[in-house]
Formats: C-alpha cells, structure tokens, sequence
C-alpha cells in the first residue's frame, strides 16, 4: 500500500478512451500518448485489449522498445469465458502475450449480468474470477481486479457484489477496483459503499472507476478517494463510451491542489494545460473551452465589474492562480467588458489616448454597433486591434480589392470549387485564379496567390481553423452567419472574425483581417 495521502492515477485514455464516439488513434497516436502520460507522471497506463483487435496486438508489440521512466502499462482483458479452461481462452493467451508487467481483469459483479449477459450461473462466475487471476498471478503478472457494475450489483445483491470482490482477493489480485459503469450513482452512494469495502478489505488497495452518465465522475470519483479509495482511474478530458470516463485533467488538480494528495509530480502540475491539448489534438477533438483548469475560457473575464477586481486582485474571481495548471488570464474585449478595459488595449497601440480622447468614444461607440451586428470580439482579438488601428489613423490598406467570383463545380471531379481574385497593390493590378475543397479554400489559395507576389512573408501564414455560426437560424437560409478564423504564422497564432447573411462575404472579411493584421506586425517590427 502507498502512503495515505499517495493517490495513485490510473489512467485509460487509450483503451476506455479510445471507446468514444469520434476517436481513433493510430498505432503511432497511441504511442505518442503513452510518451507524454509517461513525462507526466502517471503510475498505470491501460493501453489497449489485445484480445479485441490487430491494432492494439501491434501496439503492444511496439510499446515494449520504448524505455519508460515512470509509467507501468496495463494490457486489458476479461476472465475467462464460460465453460472452458483458463490456459485454453484465447484472450487470455493475447494478455500474456502482449508481455505487459501488469494486466486489468474485469468480472461481472451484478447478478444480473451474470444471468443476463453472461448467461451462467453465480457461481460459475465466481470461478471464472478466481481462476484467471490465479492463472495470471503464478505467471508472476501484477493483477488489477475491475469489478464491473461493482456499484449496481451492490444495490441489487448486496452479498453476491462482495463475494466476487472476496474471490479476486483470494485469487491474489493486487487492487480491488470498483466500477459505475453505468454512470448512474450517486456521490453519497459511492462514498458509503466504497467505504465499506475499504474497511472490509484493509491493507488491500482499492480503486475507483466512474463513468460520467449522470455528469458527477469527478465528484464520485473524488468522494470514492475521501471514503478510502487510493487508486483512480480516468482518462484525459474524460474520453469515453457515452458520456465519457472520469476526467483526469479535473480529478488530478482537485486531488492535489484542494485536498492535499499527491498524485503526479508537483514540478508537472504546470503541464496540465498542454497535456489536455496534446491528446485533444492527437484524438482529433475540439478542446474543451470550458473545461475547469485548462480551458480557454476558464480564467476569461469579460464583464467590466469582474475585470476591474481581477486586475486590483487575481483572488478576487479566480480559485487558483492560472499559471500553476499552465493556463493563462485573458481578458475579453466586449460591450460589458468595461471603458477601463477597452482603454488598457488602445493603450498598447498607441500610449497617449485617454480615457478623455474622443478616439476612446468613438472605439467604443464602434464596438457596441458591430456586436449589436453579430460581431463577437472575445475570441477575435486580432480583428479588434485592427479595428483600433483604423480608428486611430494608423492603417493603411495593404491591397485593394478589385472584385473576386466563387464558382461551385458540379460535379465535382478533384475539387468542388474555385475563385478568381483580382486585386491591386500600390496600383499594380494582380489577378489569379485558385481551386480547393470549398468556396472559402479556394478564395483564400486564390487571395494568398495574388498577395504573395508582393508580401512573401505570407507564405508562412494558414489557417489552423474555420468556425461557422448561425446568428438568426429563423430566418433560414437568409440568415446572418459569423465567422471565425484562426491562423498562425508558425510563431504566433490569431484569430479574426466577419460577419454578413453571405457566408463567403463572412469569410472574406475575416480572412482580409487576418492577412492585414500579419502584414501590421510585420510593418510595426521592422
């Protein structure tokens, strides 16, 4: 057993997480993830189920070459099926051949599965438990009991729900891990149960695994730990089959930084942030913008009240200083975000105007009529500097628009459609024509081709993502849309906006905004 105030962090996102709707990682994802849960300190890492699939069977045959430094990898698997020897079950024999240090076997802990699913008896059941961990125990493997349904059985058949717990611990497992797999308990249930089975079990390191169908995994999972539990399970942001796992990137922070345990390594807490990115990145999944510790809203301010007592004092609107998870304040710029505020961003660009400047009104006047419009400047700063650029005398147009045409191509043979873009830079007319996946590709191939000729440096600029949303759906298809762009140049990254009822106008405003706001800085730093 670890000490008691030693949590340790289980995590699954590579198998349970894998389970989601909308991710599948690659051979060489799953790789990378094991690399980075590695770095970050985690003690288990579940990779996979050999016995499912090809792909995990390649994965663990990889694994084994990589030199960790602080994980264990966990194959997963079931006990044996009904009727037949242990030594005979071929999921078995994919467990011991993926090698792995320690493996996860889960059994049926509710009768009614038991009946239902497996179609057997209890008592067979149990055999099946004991059996394989047995087995496994005398090929010197380190064993992880998953009771299954752990918390359902409980309610249903109380005695039987324990005595599958009891059989894996006579077998040798070396945790006990109780499952909500089906998400549906709640938090004073997990602690009381939990709690009874820690004093049932003492000495016996007992886990937690929660599903998150009621949207309380974290709270169950943190109340399994104050019950008794020293072993969580999860995954990072919470990937899972339905409504998802436990979330680690919530869990390990409210563990460690709130209740005093130690879960990773406190020099690694500050990646948290990044960690949550990279595997968002990796599974191909919007980030969690909204997500407590590291989304990018979690330490935003946007009304001015707030913004004026966060600025005299961070504590006064934030649980926690954002840097310690490697998240960072932002504050947003709005019609409630304040004239202080506003001000503090003029200020960069230009030191000398006042909160007295007519400038300042003017700005501000500007900006309430454009979000009245649909415009939202929170998440687009980049066009709102150059709106104060444009108020304050200090922009000049990079290239003039002469007109540009979107064709749609039907049917569509290599690309769907194509732009012609005529333009004109200091009274040179250039004009060029481009294809792409879309209207909005092929205008901005077609306004890169043109603009490049005279601004070379825009060919480190690309898009890095494209959002679309609908202001006014009862209006149908005559209805104002907003656009967001976000680009990077390699170095830094930015987003612009542009709103219109044509979603190619929408497009094109935002996608100027951008290329001019490169071109601004470059000016400005020369």
């Amino acid at each position: 057993m670890e000490d008691n105030k030693t949590i340790i962090i289980y995590d699954s996102t590579l198998r349970d997480g894998a389970q989601a709707g909308g991710i599948s990682y690659t051979l060489e994802d799953k790789l990378k993830i094991v690399e980075r849960l590695d770095k970050f300190g985690v003690k288990f890492i579940e990779a996979g189920n050999p016995g499912s699939n090809i792909k995990d069977q390649e994965f663990f045959a990889r694994v084994k070459k990589m030199k960790l430094k602080n994980a264990t990898l966990i194959a997963f698997g079931s006990t044996r099926r009904v009727g037949i020897d242990v030594k005979d079950d071929p999921n078995i024999q994919s467990l011991i051949a993926a090698d792995t240090e320690a493996v996860a076997i889960f059994g049926k802990s509710w009768d009614f599965h038991v009946k239902e699913v497996l179609k057997t008896t209890e008592d067979e059941n149990l055999q099946m438990i004991y059996d394989t961990i047995k087995y496994l125990k005398s090929l010197g493997k380190y064993v992880v009991f998953d009771a299954e349904h752990f918390f359902d059985g409980y309610k249903n058949n109380r005695k039987y729900a324990l005595e599958t717990l009891k059989v894996a611990k006579e077998a040798g497992a070396d945790s006990l891990d109780l499952c909500d797999t089906n998400g549906g308990t709640f938090p004073m249930d997990i602690y009381n149960i939990t709690k009874e089975v820690v004093e049932m079990f003492p000495g016996t390191l007992i886990g937690i695994h929660c599903h998150n169908d009621t949207g309380m995994a974290v709270a169950n999972s943190i109340m399994a730990v104050l019950a008794g539990a020293r072993q969580v399970q999860g995954t990072i942001n919470g990937y899972g089959e339905r409504c998802g796992n436990a979330d680690l990137i919530t869990l390990i922070p409210n563990l460690q930084l709130k209740l005093g345990f130690k879960c990773v390594p406190d020099e690694n807490i500050k990646h948290l942030t990044s960690l949550s990115r990279y595997v968002a990145e990796i599974a191909n999944m919007i980030p969690n913008e909204r997500a407590p510790y590291v989304g990018a809203y979690a330490f935003t301010h946007k009304a001015g009240m707030h913004i004026d007592a966060v600025k005299k004092n961070p504590a006064s609107f934030e649980h926690i200083n954002p840097e310690i998870v490697g998240n960072t304040r932002r504050i947003v710029l709005s019609e409630v975000a304040g004239r202080a505020t506003i001000l503090d961003k003029i200020r960069e660009i230009d030191p000398t105007v006042t909160k007295d400047s007519p400038v300042t009104k003017e700005i501000i006047d500007e900006l309430k009529r454009l979000e009245n419009e649909g415009y939202q400047f929170e998440s687009a700063e980049a066009s709102f500097e150059m709106l104060i650029r444009k108020k304050l005398g200090l922009y000049q147009p990079f290239f003039t628009l002469k007109e540009f045409k979107v064709l749609i191509n039907e049917p569509a043979v290599e690309y769907s459609s194509s732009a012609i873009v005529k333009i004109a830079v200091d009274g040179v007319t250039a004009i060029t024509a481009a294809e792409g996946d879309g209207p909005v590709h092929a205008l901005d191939s077609a306004l890169r081709k043109a603009l490049e000729k005279f601004y070379p440096e825009l060919k480190e600029v690309h898009l890095v993502d494209y959002k679309v949303r609908v202001l006014n759906a009862e209006t149908a298809t005559a209805a104002k849309v907003r656009v967001l762009i976000e680009s990077t140049d390699g170095k830094d990254t930015w987003t612009t906006v542009g709103v219109s009822t044509d979603i190619v106008n929408a497009s094109w405003i935002a996608l100027v905004d951008s290329l001019e706001y490169k071109l601004c800085k470059e000016k400005v730093g020369k």
